[in-house]
């Protein structure tokens, strides 16, 4: 390295009218007077660098990484550091060995000066960073001596998130653990292939790298995936520990990691057990990277999965404007693909929330609406668990509690783990008066997908279930629950109040009730008794009782 900076990259960084801040370990901090300084540079020492070694007949295994930013910075002695530098630095690390990567700000200051051609990578999350950064890569220059390793061409993303299962690595140290390695990352493949949301590479493609250690964002550019999921296993003794990292292969960023810990009593139990976990758990995962990267999308390059993503982004804000912009882009999707069924699914959504929370002016023709969206979403879809949940939840707002009951059935078989197909049967459930198996559908729900943007719903669906078999206590719990999350709605607070004024608690009521009356002031019997649908009046009296004796006036 040392022959290499002394016979290459100092030349060429006096040349370009660069200086070399200080050393760090194999790389460098370099100032520049100007961004064309400092990409021509950087040109030249990616081609200089490989025909050092060419003209060496060896290979010393060194391909730089170069990252290009434009900014202030703060200078202390020989030293400078601050934003600018950061996001240099985290530059250098999307680069590809051999490559160079450029903020939007140092790209439109080179463009058009220096010989290269520029691939926009779109805007990334940088560690530390606090907004978004658009960045470029240089993919060669024009006159064929760019830089040394010449971008691959990236395989075309799906029009929906993609993801590849690598091999677990067996770090046991036996050999004859390599099955349970090999056995938990096809489980996983199978499972997820089973979302029809999902692209899912096939586990020939990505066991091709079983006992490499590649550079995860080069291989999510090889197979054509957004999204990358790596695992390890380790056995010891009769316990068995296996670990699970969902990485965004744009970036390499984490998105999600778990440790799985457990008893090695039956091996097959124990895979099914963590196969189940893992991907309850990416599910979400994955559908909310999805929303934060579409809505941050210009509209005009918007396709058709992308506009449902924004709009599942504006649906999940949980008010009257976002609601509205939420349905247009679910039409708009539905204009572009009529028979894509997500995109009628997020519609009934859409009209399904604006009927619960009173958004929609005529809200009898919201719910008709919802109901033709839900059985257009089916049609076009049968196998799709999504469409049957949103069916059903507009069936039992029909007072269809049958046919509701059995769209989640049906949404349930075709994926076990829809957390919200198990909601879904829950709500169904406690509408026909059945609550203890509501209360286990919620609580199957909640196992399922515990960190779920909806969890507030399914424990105030609890909760109403509860209070319905006078367990005031424990629906107390289950709404407290509720209302820590930041999404949720008025519906929370009014069953915690209830819950409290059977318990004869009115001073704990008072809160809620306050909550209720700033969130929903025109909250009456006539709304409770549409969004409500009770099989059984005396199960809807049984709720207005707790809240009248609370002090609801409503």
């Amino acid at each position: 390295m040392t022959e290499l900076r002394e016979e290459v990259l100092h030349p060429l960084i006096a040349e370009h009218r660069g200086r070399i801040v200080k050393l760090m370990g194999d790389g460098l901090l370099v100032e520049f007077a100007s961004v064309v300084d400092s990409v021509a540079c950087a040109l030249a020492w990616q081609k200089d660098v490989t025909k050092h070694e060419a003209d060496g007949d060896k290979d010393t295994g060194f391909r730089f990484r170069i990252g290009i930013n434009l900014g202030d910075v703060i200078v202390e002695g020989d030293d400078i550091h601050g934003d600018s530098v950061n996001i240099a630095a985290r530059l250098e690390g999307l680069a590809e060995p051999g490559g160079i990567c450029l903020s939007g700000d140092a790209y439109r200051q080179a463009k058009g000066k220096v010989e290269a051609e520029f691939e926009d990578m779109g805007e990334q999350d940088l560690k530390n960073v606090a907004e978004p950064v658009r960045i470029y890569r240089i993919a060669g220059d024009r006159s064929g001596t760019g830089a040394a390793s010449p971008v691959r061409q990236p395989l075309p993303l799906p029009d929906k998130p993609s993801i590849a299962v690598l091999s677990f690595d067996n770090l046991s140290g036996d050999e004859e653990q390599e099955f349970f390695a090999d056995g938990m990352a096809e489980d996983i493949i199978t499972s997820l292939s089973r979302y029809r949301s999902l692209f899912v590479i096939a586990r020939n493609s990505t066991f091709a790298y079983k006992g490499q250690s590649p550079d995860l964002r080069e291989l999510a550019r090889d197979l054509g995936v957004r999204y990358v999921l790596e695992g390890s296993v380790r056995k010891g003794g009769p316990r068995i520990r296996v670990t699970a990292q969902l990485i965004e292969g744009a970036t390499g960023n984490h998105i999600w990691a778990e440790r799985y810990d457990r008893e090695l009593n039956d091996i097959f139990a124990v895979q099914d057990e963590i196969t189940q976990a893992i991907v309850a758990a990416i599910g979400p995962e994955i559908n909310q990277a999805e929303q934060a990267r579409a809505q941050r999308l210009e509209p005009d390059n918007l396709a058709v999965w992308e506009s449902y993503q924004r709009g599942l982004w504006h649906l999940y804000r949980f008010n009257r404007e976002d609601n509205a912009e939420a349905q247009q882009l679910f039409k708009r999707a539905v204009d572009l693909a009529p028979n894509f069924a997500p995109a009628q699914s997020g519609l009934t959504h859409a009209l399904y929330f604006s009927f619960m929370h009173g958004y929609a002016e005529d809200r009898p023709a919201a719910l008709a609406e919802a109901y033709d969206a839900g059985r257009q979403a089916v049609s076009a879809d049968e196998r799709d668990a999504d469409a049957h949940f949103a069916l059903g939840r507009i069936l039992y707002l029909r007072h269809d509690l049958d046919d509701s009951v059995a769209e989640f059935e049906a949404a349930i078989a075709h994926n076990q783990n829809f957390a919200h197909a198990h909601m879904g049967l829950g709500t169904a459930l406690l509408f026909t008066g059945l609550f203890s198996r509501s209360v286990e559908s919620c609580d199957l729900a909640v196992r399922l997908s515990p960190y779920d943007p909806l969890l507030w719903l399914t424990l105030t669906v609890k909760g109403v279930a509860l209070v319905c078999s006078e367990q005031y206590e424990e629906a107390v719990e289950a709404t407290r629950q509720a209302m820590r999350s930041p999404n949720a709605a008025w519906t929370a607070p009014c069953i915690l109040a209830s819950a409290l004024g059977h318990l004869g608690e009115t001073a704990r009521a008072e809160p809620a009730l306050a909550h209720v009356q700033r969130v929903k002031p025109d909250l009456g019997t006539d709304h409770l008794r549409q969004i409500f649908p009770f099989r059984d009046r005396a199960h809807f009296d049984s709720i207005v009782d707790g809240l009248r004796k609370a002090g609801w006036s409503g």
